[in-house]
C-alpha cells in the first residue's frame, strides 16, 4: 500500500535520526584507539588450591582515546575486585594496579601494549602479594653499583587441555625412556614446538630479552631463557613472557604448567635455573668474586630453599640433574650441585655462577632479591 506524503516525510525523519546516532556512535568509538592489557600476579603460583594447571598471572584490558605511549607513569593507577584473586576480603575488596614496564602487545599488534603491574592495597602501601616491592627495597645505591645481571632458564611443561596428560603423550601409558627428546628434532621426539616458536616470536616482537629456548629432557617440556637483565627487568619480563605463554596457550588448547614435578617416577622435574653475576665477576680474575659469593650462598641455604618454589622437594631428589634439597654444594660443570659454575667460565678464571635450586614456579622477584641480599648486601 502505498504511504502518503506525511507518512513518507515521518519514515525519512526517522531514518535520518537513527544515521545521525549511527554516526554519533562511530564518532564516539573511533576515539579509543589504544588497548592496554594490565597485567598482575595473585601470588599463588603453586599453591595446592591452584593444582598443577592454574597459574598466578591474571590480566584486564583497558581502553584509551589515544597512544599512551611506552611510559608506565603515563598510564594511571587501575583497580581490580581483590577478593576474586584471593588478594582482599570482600568487605573491602578493591586492590590497586599501578603500571611499572610497558611493551608492545605482539598478539594485538599496535598501538596496543602490555602493562606490567604492582599490586597496592587501598592505603597505599604495597600488597603482601607485591614481591616487585621488596625486591625495590634491596636494589638500593650500593647494590645498583655492582652491576648485577641475572639469566633465567624457564622451564616448563606443556599439558593437553582436553586430556590433562603430558602434551604429545600416547592416551595409555608412556613415552620411550629420557634421552632422545633433550634439543631434539622430528616428530617422534619433539611435542609442542608450534607453541614454543610462537611464544618465542612474541616476546621478540614484544621486546623481552629472550635469548633461547630448547626442548627439554622430560618429552612435552620446554625451556625459555630471559637475559642477561637487572633485577627487576627480571622479574618484569619473566611475568610477561609468563603471561604470553599462557595466553597464547589458549589458541592452542595447550596448558602450559611450572609445576615442579609434573609426572612422578623417574622423569625430570621442571625448574628455572637463574644465572648471577656482578661486574667484578665478569672480569678477569672474577672467580674469587665467584667463590666468595658461593660460600655466603652455602650459609643460606635454608633461606633460600624455602623461598624457591612451592614442592620443589618433589624436584630436589639428587637425581634427574639435582642437589638433594637439604644438601648444599657446588662444583664445576656438574649439573648435580646446587651452584654450578659452568666449564667455560672455569677455564677463562671469570663470568658468572649458576644457581640450580629455584623450582620453575617460582617467583622471579624473590630469586633476584635473596640472590643479591645473600651475595651483595651481606
Amino acid at each position: 500500500m502505498a504511504l502518503s506524503m506525511k507518512q513518507t516525510m515521518a519514515f525519512k525523519a526517522q531514518r535520518a535520526r537513527v544515521a545521525g546516532r549511527s554516526r554519533m556512535a562511530v564518532r564516539v568509538n573511533a576515539k579509543l584507539v589504544q588497548k592496554a592489557e594490565y597485567i598482575w600476579a595473585d601470588g599463588q603460583e603453586g599453591a595446592n588450591h591452584k593444582g598443577m594447571i592454574f597459574n598466578e598471572l591474571r590480566s584486564k584490558t583497558k581502553t584509551f582515546e589515544m597512544d599512551m605511549g611506552m611510559d608506565p607513569t603515563a598510564y594511571p593507577d587501575w583497580s581490580f575486585d581483590g577478593s576474586s584473586t584471593g588478594q582482599a576480603e570482600g568487605n573491602n575488596s578493591d586492590c590497586i594496579l599501578r603500571p611499572v614496564r610497558v611493551v608492545p602487545d605482539p598478539i594485538r599488534g599496535g598501538p596496543h601494549v602490555l602493562v606490567m603491574c604492582e599490586v597496592f592495597c587501598p592505603d597505599g602501601t604495597p600488597h603482601p602479594t607485591n614481591t616487585r616491592s621488596k625486591l625495590r627495597e634491596v636494589f638500593d645505591d650500593k647494590v645498583k653499583a655492582t652491576q648485577p645481571w641475572f639469566g633465567f632458564e624457564q622451564e616448563y611443561t606443556m599439558l593437553d587441555k582436553k586430556t590433562g596428560r603430558v602434551f604429545g603423550w600416547p592416551a595409555n601409558g608412556y613415552p620411550a625412556p629420557q634421552g632422545p627428546f633433550y634439543c631434539g628434532v622430528g616428530a617422534e621426539s619433539v611435542f609442542g614446538r608450534p607453541l614454543a616458536e610462537a611464544h618465542m616470536e612474541a616476546c621478540m616482537k614484544a621486546g623481552l630479552n629472550i635469548s633461547g629456548i630448547n626442548s627439554e629432557v622430560l618429552p612435552g617440556q620446554w625451556e625459555f631463557q630471559i637475559g642477561p637483565v637487572g633485577p627487576l627487568e627480571l622479574g618484569d619480563e619473566v611475568h610477561i613472557a609468563r603471561w604470553l605463554l599462557h595466553r597464547l596457550g589458549e589458541d592452542y588448547n595447550i596448558i602450559a604448567t611450572f609445576h615442579p614435578k609434573p609426572v612422578k617416577g623417574d622423569w625430570n622435574g621442571t625448574g628455572a635455573h637463574t644465572n648471577f653475576s656482578t661486574a667484578d665477576m665478569r672480569v678477569p680474575g672474577g672467580m674469587k668474586a665467584i667463590e666468595t659469593a658461593i660460600e655466603k650462598l652455602s650459609k643460606t641455604h635454608p633461606e633460600h630453599i624455602s623461598q624457591y618454589g612451592l614442592q620443589n622437594d618433589q624436584r630436589l631428589t639428587g637425581k634427574h640433574e639435582t642437589c638433594d634439597i637439604n644438601t648444599f654444594r657446588h662444583g664445576v660443570a656438574d649439573r648435580g650441585s646446587s651452584i654450578r659454575i659452568p666449564l667455560p667460565v672455569m677455564l677463562k678464571g671469570y663470568g658468572y655462577l649458576e644457581d640450580r635450586r629455584p623450582a620453575a614456579n617460582v617467583d622471579p622477584y624473590t630469586v633476584a632479591r635473596l640472590l643479591l641480599k645473600t651475595c651483595v648486601k651481606n
